[in-house]
């Protein structure tokens, strides 16, 4: 699944029918983390429990504004915001643009063009930068090829997945190193990791039986009890 998609989206919004409307593009477009306020106090107390990755702010709520919620987010936190409103004034425009928020769409709107738009700020804020070419290293007689996701063993490729191709990398980080479980879970799994304890042990046992002579007693890939891993790199190629 795209990234982006996991990303939390809070919809402020004090008429139910646009509210409704909004989180069902969402969910077609394929976000699923979604929490919608149609006022000033449950919206803010949702980015405060939930820390939402962005949001969509109506400029015009029962208990208070757009602009003044935009100003109280901002004493805790730096996520994008969308503002929608009836009111299309430039001093409007202006005031949300000049609080913080990274765009301002003016009501009617098409449903369209509010994914087209989230979906910009949500790319421009959260997007990955280009990579840089990743390590190839020696292992035991094995080449572990994290650019190409391959371990070359015996004259064959052997490809890796993509949670043990993100294990390695994390693991490659911080070589010679002990990295815990909680934190190859998080690197792999994000903020969703807890309980993926025994399913990284699984995934740890197939990247065993491809970069270790012996998987059953493994030289380069090391369990530290009660801790995590450690990966032990021979060379780096």
């Amino acid at each position: 699944m795209n990234n982006m998609k996991n990303r939390k989206i809070m919809i402020v919004e004090d008429e139910p029918k646009i509210r409704e409307m909004i989180e069902l593009f969402l969910r077609k477009e394929g976000y699923y983390r979604i929490y919608a306020a149609g006022d000033y106090s449950s919206a803010l107390a949702i980015c405060r429990q939930e820390k939402p990755d962005i949001a969509i702010l109506d400029v015009m709520l029962p208990d208070g504004d757009g602009f003044s919620l935009l100003s109280a987010i901002r004493t805790f936190s730096d996520m994008p915001v969308l503002f929608l409103s009836a009111r299309g004034e430039d001093e409007d425009r202006l005031l949300g643009l000049g609080l913080g928020a990274d765009d301002y769409i003016v009501k009617p709107f098409l449903p369209r063009e509010l994914m087209l738009r989230l979906t910009a700020v949500l790319k421009r804020v959260y997007a990955s930068p280009i990579p840089e070419r990743l390590p190839v290293f020696r292992s035991g007689e094995q080449v572990v090829d994290l650019n190409s996701a391959v371990v070359r063993r015996d004259g064959q490729e052997l490809p890796l997945t993509a949670k043990e191709h993100a294990i390695l990398v994390k693991l490659y980080e911080n070589r010679g190193r002990i990295v815990t479980s909680d934190a190859l879970c998080l690197a792999v799994w994000g903020d969703d990791s807890y309980g993926y304890e025994n399913t990284l042990m699984v995934h740890i046992r197939r990247i065993r039986e491809k970069i270790e002579a012996d998987p059953s007693k493994p030289v380069q890939l090391l369990t530290v009890r009660g801790l995590g891993y450690k990966l032990l790199v021979q060379e780096a190629l």
